[in-house]
């Protein structure tokens, strides 16, 4: 990798399986931009974000696993980018401490994404939840990442990232550059069983299609999720959210743009458009779901993978952080 390309970072939680959204919205383009030739691309399972939540040992070891597994089956590639579980690297712990005692707790009661998990998770609004930007900071800018992939509601989090380059600059003398971000180019996926809402695992099963759903699984799915209500222009946009995945996966114009006009008079018949849509994922998903299947073969394969990864992202993050401790004063 040349030295004069930017740096991307990137970090997928390990709370369960990998769903369209996912690869949609984050997986297709991390493979797009680390193919390119174009970026030095890091990629981490982040798995202490993961424990913000309430998540059993065995399951989280199991969804490293296969959080791993899913992401080279879609296109990861080792010796391109640099892969690696989070917790491997206990720079990206150190550094967000020190993040911490800069950052005032008044940026933090302002993020969106806590107050949507503190009301999704009420029995468990853990101080790790509420400092979750913090650690995302260290994350991005252990590696010095210039370029941030984000989808459209991930803003807030990068920009509190640049405050707290600001401050640590202005506060202990220049070391990083402010991040920018790079929109995702995705359709905003919805819920197949509630529209109103982001396809997410936390809305249970029926909601997503996963990477690793059988075909009638995905047919099922497809078959039962809700289209329109109240016409077009309902408070319930469920057919926009089909037409979109549909979209996605299909690159003829000529059948997409029959199907907006249809959508667009509200003649569109989801009879038809259910059984393609189906067909579409089903074959888009086969070359992913055979190399799936080929990796989880050989497991200890993976764990070396991440092994290498994580010694890869250590020289940078040590390099890092022996920087800082000499700015801040401890080293």
């Amino acid at each position: 990798m040349a030295d004069n390309k930017e740096t991307i970072f990137s970090g997928i939680k390990a709370t369960g399986k990998l769903h369209l959204g996912n690869y949609l919205g984050a997986l297709k383009n991390w493979v797009e931009m680390q193919n390119s030739g174009e970026y030095k691309t890091i990629y981490a399972i982040v798995d202490l974000h993961s424990i913000t939540i309430d998540i059993a040992a065995d399951e989280l070891r199991q969804n490293i696993h296969d959080m791993a597994i899913d992401l080279m089956a879609c296109g990861l590639d080792p010796e391109k980018s640099i892969f690696f579980v989070q917790s491997h690297v206990k720079e990206h712990t150190e550094l967000a401490w020190i993040f911490n005692c800069i950052l005032p707790v008044a940026e933090l009661e302002k993020m969106t994404q806590y107050k949507d998990k503190a009301k999704q998770h009420k029995k468990n609004v853990n101080a790790g939840l509420f400092d979750y930007p913090a650690l995302m900071a260290a994350d991005i800018l252990l590696y010095h990442a210039t370029v941030v992939p984000i989808g459209e509601d991930q803003d807030q989090h990068v920009e509190l990232t640049r405050k707290i380059v600001r401050k640590f600059n202005n506060h202990w003398g220049k070391l990083f550059e402010e991040p920018k971000t790079k929109m995702t180019r995705t359709p905003r996926l919805m819920s197949l069983a509630d529209p109103t809402k982001k396809m997410s695992k936390d809305l249970g099963e029926k909601s997503y299609i996963a990477l690793s759903d059988s075909a009638d699984v995905i047919r099922e799915k497809i078959s039962k999720a809700v289209t329109d209500t109240g016409g077009n222009k309902g408070k319930v946009n469920g057919g926009r959210n089909l037409l979109d995945l549909f979209t996605a996966f299909v690159d003829d114009e000529n059948i997409t743009a029959k199907f907006e006009e249809d959508y667009k008079n509200g003649e569109l018949q989801y009879s038809k458009l259910k059984p393609m849509l189906a067909n579409v994922i089903i074959n888009a998903l086969k070359p992913i779901q055979a190399k799936r299947k080929e990796l989880a073969k050989n497991p200890d394969y993976v764990t070396a993978i991440l092994n290498q990864g994580a010694q890869r992202a250590r020289v940078i993050a040590s390099q890092t952080m022996s920087e800082v401790r000499k700015l801040v004063g401890l080293e």
